[in-house]
């Protein structure tokens, strides 16, 4: 038997499969947690707060993950490395550290340890958005083309905007870093001890194109002279295409992860991009949604459609072949822990201990109860910004229609309800820009555990839902790259769609929209639609304002 592994690099951990090739059995998985979580109050070892928006992460803790995923999915399913062929791995995006020449982070270093501009940036990393608000204003003045392929602005978790952002506010780590690199891409350079930066990231995170390549240096010199070079500097003209080989596993990686030196190293993936093959996705007008602390929208294409609000459409990026767009939501189940950490009475946490189950669940059967549109709610799904369709981190959440009498599952399941209006309004943006939406998929961990979410989404879009069969797409999505990078002569694969007929998988189980509930829904979606433009169209910039003034009087 031969084996290919998957490593997925989440938000706040990593997980590993090992993927039986010829059954496509899932036979072991493996999840690290990272020890250091997300860094959004303080860096190691210092007492200086971080300001607002910052969400930082240490790079040990993904080494720390191949160290402790990969042996031990092989001693769970007792396979020998010497039968694993291949290996891929995928991240959250955009997710960049500055790194000396030879890979090692700035962070490492005791010279740059103490600076929160040494570490990784997180793509929900918000800090940058004065850089990605003058980056966006500048393009359209300039009448740069580049913009339409990502729905007119680019976000501020993006690469260029952080990267400005270092170069504003700590320009001595500006320039002592050699290279400015995805995590992803990093940890292929760990693996395989070569710098090859993957087509998915470049073209949907860094303003790449196949054809046309980086924007000119022209405008990188009208953002910042200081910028002219950057690409040169910082970044590379050489990106290599997702689906091939990026190298093999040395001996310094084979002590790290006991695998075999020689093993089969897939150039990296994005986590939301490498799950569409993991449900059989290989063809156009049908759109994946990654559900997790955030939400991925994941669509193929035939032709290069200019969708208002999208994160980015790129040729090849999600497979071969194909026109790959992507949209998303920066806030889904972030938002519900959000709510149970701060906003639930102690009588209900008491009462879920009491019955056994998690207060999530609780909330979850007692808003189960409720009609459609009986708490009289709607809110925005803009607690950490919005990315699509509005593309503007400054936003933040709206809830209307409280009173005296409202409970802690109304507004829950109102938030629930907040986010499927915001999936339904990108899937109609999409359809209104000529990219069909004939199919709904889910994965992530929302999709395995929230049956009256998934039945929400189901009847705020008035679609079928089916549901990836693994509880790790991604990592499943990398492993089939994996297996790809290995070639058939080593007992992979040709193509990611001949491994997708062997590897994808979905649930026999399909959410279907209930007509009563479809109704009433389309009525609150219209309440939706006249909040989401009033607050988010420029009608009324009151959230933004609150937000100065938060950020002036937290100083």
């Amino acid at each position: 038997m031969k084996y290919s592994i998957g490593v997925d690099f989440g938000s706040l951990s990593g997980r590993a499969v090992l993927v039986n090739l010829q059954t496509g059995e899932e036979v072991a998985t493996s999840v690290f947690e990272y020890p250091h979580a997300v860094m959004d109050e303080y860096i190691p070892d210092s007492s200086e707060k971080l300001p607002p928006d910052w969400a930082l992460q240490h790079p040990q803790d993904y080494l720390d993950v191949l160290s402790h995923t990969i042996p031990d999915v092989l001693k769970k399913a007792n396979v020998s490395a010497d039968d694993v062929i291949g290996i891929g791995i995928d991240f959250t995006a955009c997710t960049v550290l500055p790194v000396k020449k030879d890979g090692t982070p700035l962070c490492f270093l005791d010279e740059y340890k103490n600076n929160p501009h040494a570490y990784v940036k997180l793509w929900k990393h918000h800090a940058a958005q004065d850089e990605a608000n003058k980056l966006n204003e500048i393009a359209a003045n300039r009448g740069e083309e580049f913009l339409k392929r990502y729905g007119g602005k680019i976000s501020s978790e993006w690469l260029f905007p952080k990267l400005w952002q270092i170069l504003d506010e700590a320009p001595e780590i500006y320039e002592a870093m050699d290279k400015f690199v995805e995590a992803a891409d990093w940890i292929i350079w760990q693996l395989t001890g070569e710098e090859k930066r993957n087509s998915c990231t470049a073209g949907y995170k860094a303003i790449w194109h196949k054809q046309k390549g980086y924007p000119d240096k022209e405008f990188f010199k009208a953002l910042d002279p200081r910028l002219e070079n950057v690409v040169e500097d910082k970044l590379s003209y050489d990106i290599y295409p997702i689906g091939t080989k990026a190298g093999e596993i040395t001996e310094k990686a084979a002590k790290l992860t006991g695998l075999k030196a020689g093993t089969a190293v897939a150039i990296a993936n994005v986590d939301a991009h490498v799950a569409v093959p993991a449900v059989g996705i290989t063809e156009p007008g049908k759109m994946l949604m990654i559900m997790g602390t955030s939400t991925c929208h994941m669509l193929l294409g035939e032709k290069e459609s200019m969708v208002p609000g999208m994160c980015g459409v790129v040729e090849d990026g999600i497979i071969p072949g194909f026109l790959g767009y992507e949209a998303g939501q920066s806030c889904v189940g972030d938002h519900f822990d959000w709510f149970v950490t701060n906003c639930v009475p102690k009588a209900y946490q008491d009462e879920a201990k009491a019955q056994g189950v998690n207060i999530h669940k609780y909330l979850r059967e007692k808003a189960k109860k409720l009609k459609v549109g009986e708490s009289g709610l709607v809110a925005l799904d803009w607690w950490n910004g919005n990315r699509s369709v509005l593309v503007d981190a400054d936003l933040t959440g709206v809830m209307v229609g409280m009173t005296l009498l409202t409970k802690p599952e109304e507004i829950y399941r109102a938030l629930i309800e907040a986010t499927a209006y915001g999936t339904r309004m990108i899937i109609e943006t999409f359809r209104e820009n000529g990219v069909p939406v004939n199919e709904l998929y889910a994965a992530g961990g929302i999709s395995q555990k929230d049956e009256l979410m998934m039945q929400i989404y189901a009847d705020v879009t008035n679609m079928e839902i089916k549901i990836s069969a693994s509880q790790q797409a991604p990592a499943l999505g990398s492993a089939m790259f994996g297996a790809v990078a290995a070639g058939k002569e080593r007992g992979g694969f040709e193509t990611i769609q001949e491994a997708a007929k062997v590897m994808a998988k979905v649930k026999d189980y399909v959410y279907k929209p209930i007509p009563e509930n479809v109704k009433v829904y389309n009525e609150l979606y219209e309440e939706y639609k006249i909040l989401h433009d009033y607050f988010g169209r420029g009608a009324n910039d009151c959230l933004k304002r609150l937000k100065k003034i938060k950020a002036r009087q937290s100083q």
